[in-house]
């Protein structure tokens, strides 16, 4: 055991009170000789707030001495909620004057004052100590003053404007969007100071608006020079040396179903009825690790970005082209290199057997999602186009086999009380210049759950089988939500008339949510009530320590089908590897058990990082549609009520604000128990979930928010 790993023992098993650092050498029974790395030990724990270092040099926990260690959520008006490492800790709210010149993301340590927040939500706490600066650049617009400027942040959540000295400005104007590098942090009566280090351009050119929020979220646009060459040098077809001791399954009648803009194609799959009645499925994973070897330069820049990014006029992908649309892409008629999973399935849905492989594949055909759903869900194929029949037609057996395989699977998740959001998403096209034509949303078909269903039991197959055997791995976890949040939001949904089976102090099961699910499908209320049912969850990440998946009620879980756009499943295929060739050795297990923690948890702030990136690129993308839309009504209905206003959603899922003190019919007073707003006067009740009739009044592009007043 490392000392790091025994420190924290000896704090948290032993619970041992504040230590002097020989105190802890004797009771670690460090040799004299080890104390130089124990003190460096030591110094990083506190550095990363593990541990804190009173005035007597005493080493505790700061839980001991009423403090915790997190990140700071900034908000607009100075103040912040402080998010805690450990998350059953409960966020805690940071008044301005306590944020004590901490900014939005900061690693922090706060101690609570013992009171609660004026909105009385959560305990209040200060910041004592910053441990970690976040925002070392800063996007946004720069104003220009005579002998100075200034950067108005981009974010919302920096609260703080950057002051620009006149030789930090360079050639910027006002009204460019500007990087800002921080050179000093602010204090109390004083912002940040930075320097200028690149303009991009005019805040109202094209493509300024996706740029900066690249930059914003440090997005890796371009691959290092190392990296582009290695890809370059690696070989577009597979020879015959690199298909030796692989299953040949090269002439198995498998295909990809991607969508229509998709270029990388990581999955395939097939299927057979076997002589006993049962389903064989086969999932063909591309193998990228052949590839991308662990440690090379395209590996440690796939572990730096843990992700592609799908943002709304372009991808950011984890690997180069020439693997991801290339020699990895599981292109048709062309020659592959897969791990296949062929898991034996009946009746009930229940895999009764699997075998792994190391496969060479060839696609037989490129097949799109409208397309397959059409052929599928058309009741006589003459209502179809002829060139879609004729180009499916030799799979058309095969495609109504899997169809029946998908709804088998999908029954038996949702017996067990998996919960499915059914929930439509948009898709926001663009012209070619970048400006968005059209909102307009994206259905899931038969043949997107197909894939789902197929990927799903395949993730489930490898997770249960990795863990039956007890070797290192990454699951994809979801833990049980809290109690608190499913409580409240039990209260929420009795607004609607709705309400959890299972009474107080009963374990929480994904069946409670999956009935109310089916009870408010097609409702008015069902994406409000879905939208919060999700928020009063927590979050799936990636975990070396297996807890289950609360949302699809399964024991086992990971993320395995694709590796072409995941670090995590790139991972798994080499933890895979290597047990099935008997590769994994006790030093191999004790390496991949010492980095795995790591890998998880990095992964899983990547996978923030791009959420949010996709967010932003599409917020913005809704508000410059909506620009000309200024005067426009519409029938949406409201989907939030605060304090100030109600936010109401359209049909195109634009969510804009009507807010109180432009209603002028009355004065409107928030009921935050009945998540309504009532007129002192009239006792008109504007509930969530309720249709209204909206007038686009105003667009801030800067903010990316969105203005309605009540249509007459």
């Amino acid at each position: 055991m490392n000392i790091k790993k025994r420190i924290i023992e000896l704090y948290t098993v032993d619970k041992y009170n504040p230590l002097y650092i020989e105190e802890i050498m004797k009771i670690l029974d460090i040799d004299k000789s080890e104390q130089e790395m124990l003190e460096a030990t030591l110094s990083q724990m506190v550095d990363d707030g593990q541990l804190v270092k009173t005035r007597k040099g005493k080493f505790a926990l700061p839980e001991i001495l009423g403090m915790f260690a997190g990140r700071i959520q900034g908000n607009s008006k100075g103040y912040g909620f402080f998010i805690p490492d450990n998350r059953e800790q409960d966020d805690v709210f940071i008044p301005p004057e306590r944020m004590n010149s901490a900014m939005h993301g900061d690693k922090v340590l706060i101690k609570l004052l013992g009171r609660k927040s004026p909105e009385g939500l959560s305990r209040e706490g200060e910041v004592i100590n910053i441990l970690e600066r976040a925002n070392k650049t800063i996007v946004g617009t720069f104003e220009r003053e005579k002998n100075f400027g200034f950067v108005i942040p981009d974010d919302p959540r920096i609260s703080n404007d950057v002051f620009v000295p006149k030789d930090g400005m360079g050639k910027a104007q006002t009204g460019y969007k500007v990087v800002v590098e921080v050179t000093r942090w602010p204090k109390r009566r004083r912002n940040p100071e930075g320097c200028i280090i690149e303009i991009l351009g005019h805040k109202d050119d094209t493509g300024t608006d996706i740029l900066s929020i690249i930059r914003q979220f440090q997005l890796p646009e371009d691959f290092p020079k190392r990296v582009l060459n290695e890809a370059k040098s690696i070989p577009q077809r597979v020879d015959e040396r690199q298909i030796r001791d692989r299953l040949d399954i090269r002439n198995m009648s498998l295909f990809t179903i991607d969508g229509e803009d998709a270029k990388d194609f990581d999955d395939a799959v097939s299927i057979e009825m076997l002589p006993n009645g049962n389903y064989r499925l086969g999932v063909h994973i591309a193998d990228v690790t052949y590839y991308v070897r662990e440690n090379s330069p395209i590996d440690k820049e796939a572990y730096r970005r843990g992700t592609s990014i799908y943002l709304v006029d372009r991808v950011i992908p984890m690997l180069p082209k020439e693997l991801s649309n290339g020699i990895c892409s599981l292109n048709p008629n062309e020659d592959r290199l897969a791990i296949t999973v062929f898991m034996e399935i009946d009746h009930l849905g229940q895999v009764v057997d699997y075998t792994i492989h190391e496969s060479i594949i060839r696609s037989k055909a490129r097949m799109i999602y409208d397309d397959v759903t059409q052929l599928l869900e058309a009741e006589d194929l003459k209502n179809v186009d002829s060139d879609i029949v004729e180009y499916y037609a030799p799979f058309l057996e095969e495609l109504k086999l899997m169809e029946e395989l998908c709804k088998i699977l999908r029954r038996r998740r949702h017996d067990r009380g998996s919960i499915d959001f059914d929930i439509d998403e948009t898709k926001i096209v663009l012209d070619d210049k970048g400006r968005p034509i059209a909102i307009e949303p994206e259905k899931r078909g038969i043949s997107n759950r197909i894939i789902e269903e197929f990927m799903i039991v395949c993730n489930e197959t490898i997770a249960e089988y990795i863990h039956w055997s007890d070797m290192p791995f990454i699951y994809r976890i979801h833990e049980d939500p809290d109690s608190e949040k499913v409580e409240a939001f039990n209260e929420f949904i009795y607004n609607f008339g709705y309400h959890l089976k299972g009474g107080r102090g009963e374990q929480i099961h994904p069946k409670m949510f999956q009935e109310l699910l089916v009870e408010i499908d097609g409702r008015r209320e069902e994406r409000i009530i879905s939208d919060v049912m999700l928020r009063s969850m927590q979050k799936a990440i990636y975990s070396p320590n297996n807890v289950g998946h609360f949302g699809l009620a399964s024991e086992f879980y990971c993320h395995f089908t694709s590796p072409i756009r995941r670090y995590p499943d790139l991972m798994i295929h080499r933890i895979i590897k290597a047990f099935i060739n008997g590769q994994l050795n006790g030093k191999e297990i004790k390496i991949l058990e010492a980095k795995l923690p790591e890998i998880s948890e990095h992964s899983s702030k990547q996978e923030r990082v791009a959420e949010e990136a996709e967010r932003e690129t599409a917020n913005l993308k809704k508000c410059e549609f909506m620009l000309d839309k200024i005067g426009f009504e519409y029938e949406g209905i409201i989907s939030g009520v605060t304090n100030y206003g109600l936010y109401v959603e359209l049909p195109n899922m634009v969510e804009g604000l009507i807010r109180f003190s432009t209603m002028e019919d009355d004065y409107y007073i928030y009921d935050e128990k009945h998540y309504c707003a009532i007129g002192e006067m009239t006792r008109q009740i504007y509930r969530l979930g309720d249709p209204i009739n909206v007038k686009v009044s105003n667009v801030d592009m800067y903010s990316r928010n969105i203005d309605f007043l009540l249509a007459e």
